[in-house]
């Protein structure tokens, strides 16, 4: 059962929230000051803290910043009678995951608790994965917590000891390099070489010498011998991304060295012996590729020794927060930005989001965001995201001016659209579009009005 502690020093408030909450299945414990209320976090341990802002001794802001110091990860939520605008910024400053003006329906209240404790349950489970899969130094960071992805990772955590062929399957932007790379890193070979190829990237006339390696002479230009991937990530991973599309030459050839652990270079008389482990991906059906005649069926199967489905973003919905905030802690430093968080609405859009590049798009998504944003924070009007189902036929922004601007049109484009598509499936009950678009009715009648949308 998850805990809560709630400071207000109105009685009758605390003692009506505690029998609120308690009723929704949370324990719930009171205080009547921040003094108090700071103690108890001392002692004992909360999922959560709801906090008014004017208190006796200690106020909302101070404790808000002492729970800070004892435990970061406990989040806060303010209450207050006298909201602002800049009250509100200066709590999510100070680090409150949300901040609420009385008098309040309760509901609300209780939607806001249980997003923020269903966030902080992801987080904690990322954190047991971490901890659990014990990445080496420079070792890769998955980032989710969904079953799905603990499917994948236990999968991961089965074959990697082994020596057994590995194939990855999953749509495009999936991160199936990312999970090649913590096969290798978990297993005896995390010593060795990882060595990707992306098979569709290479032309096809310098891919078998790519793969293989070539003797001096052996073709024009080839001046000197040269080493392969294969021979590269001996006693290694040699990691081998669309993979179906190999050539059928190349295909016998891959069949070779799986079969025999022998590569041949280009223009070569012996083979080689190589030890390496392939992991293969493909966003590909590998079994309709058979059937169509365009790879080879004994090599599927060869391939095929332990298959994992690697789960696009859209199946995995619970992740997306963990991966928003991941990828705004990566580029806030990389790019030296102080952007520390992002809004609820913001999230929410993401979150609602089909996500047809997944992962990728979704870093995408933020790095973008983080050239458009010039505060702390990431607004909706920063995610440019284009709504499911616009073709790319469609007409798109006018690709003049600078970055900002296109972004910035482009997000009215694609805003436009989906709300002028929300009003349509409605028949224009604009209460009924707001509850789909997950915005205010006031929100929704400003933007109508922005977009001259009738």
């Amino acid at each position: 059962m998850e805990t809560i502690l709630i400071v207000e020093d109105k009685k009758s408030m605390a003692e009506m929230l505690k029998a609120t909450l308690g009723s929704e299945g949370y324990e719930c414990l009171t205080a009547f000051d921040g003094k108090t209320g700071l103690n108890m976090v001392r002692t004992r341990a909360f999922d959560l803290v709801i906090t008014d802002l004017k208190l006796p001794g200690i106020d909302g802001l101070t404790l808000l910043e002492e729970i800070k110091e004892l435990d970061p990860y406990i989040p806060v939520i303010i209450m207050t009678a006298y909201g602002t605008i800049e009250v509100a910024v200066d709590a999510m400053k100070r680090g409150a995951v949300d901040f609420i003006t009385k008098p309040f329906d309760i509901d609300h209240l209780i939607l806001k608790v249980r997003r923020t404790l269903q966030a902080r349950r992801l987080q904690r489970e990322n954190i047991l994965l971490r901890e659990e899969i014990s990445w080496q130094q420079g070792g890769p960071e998955i980032v989710g917590g969904s079953p799905r992805i603990r499917e994948v990772i236990e999968k991961i955590q089965r074959v990697a000891p082994t020596k057994s062929t590995v194939l990855l399957l999953g749509e495009s932007g999936t991160g199936k390099e990312l999970f090649a790379r913590a096969i290798h890193h978990l297993s005896p070979r995390s010593d060795g070489m990882f060595v990707p190829i992306n098979c569709a990237a290479i032309p096809r006339e310098l891919l078998e010498s790519e793969l293989f390696g070539h003797e001096k002479g052996a073709f024009t230009g080839a001046s000197s011998m040269k080493l392969g991937k294969f021979e590269l990530a001996n006693q290694g991973t040699i990691f081998l991304d669309e993979v179906c599309e190999l050539e059928m030459s190349l295909q016998a050839k891959l069949l070779r060295v799986l079969q025999d652990r022998m590569v041949e270079r280009v223009g070569g008389t012996r083979p080689v012996h190589v030890d390496v482990r392939v992991i293969a991906a493909t966003n590909k059906d590998l079994t309709e590729e058979v059937r169509e005649g365009r790879f080879r069926e004994d090599l599927y199967y060869r391939l095929n020794v332990f298959p994992i489905n690697i789960p696009p973003l859209r199946e995995r919905r619970e992740d997306i927060p963990l991966l928003i905030r991941y990828f705004i802690d990566r580029f806030s430093k990389e790019m030296g930005k102080p952007v520390k968080d992002i809004s609820e609405e913001a999230v929410r859009m993401m979150v609602d989001y089909e996500w047809k590049g997944n992962v990728r798009e979704l870093e995408n998504t933020i790095e973008r965001a983080m050239i458009l944003t010039d505060g702390e924070v990431i607004l909706p009007e920063h995610i440019v995201l284009v709504p499911v189902g616009v073709r790319e036929t469609d007409s798109g922004p006018e690709l003049e001016g600078s970055l900002e601007d296109v972004a910035k049109e482009a997000l009215r484009q694609a805003e436009s659209r989906r709300i002028r598509k929300a009003l349509e499936e409605t028949r224009w009950n604009k209460t009924k579009a707001a509850e789909i678009l997950r915005v205010s009715y006031k929100t929704l009648l400003t933007k109508i009005k922005d977009y001259g949308i009738e």
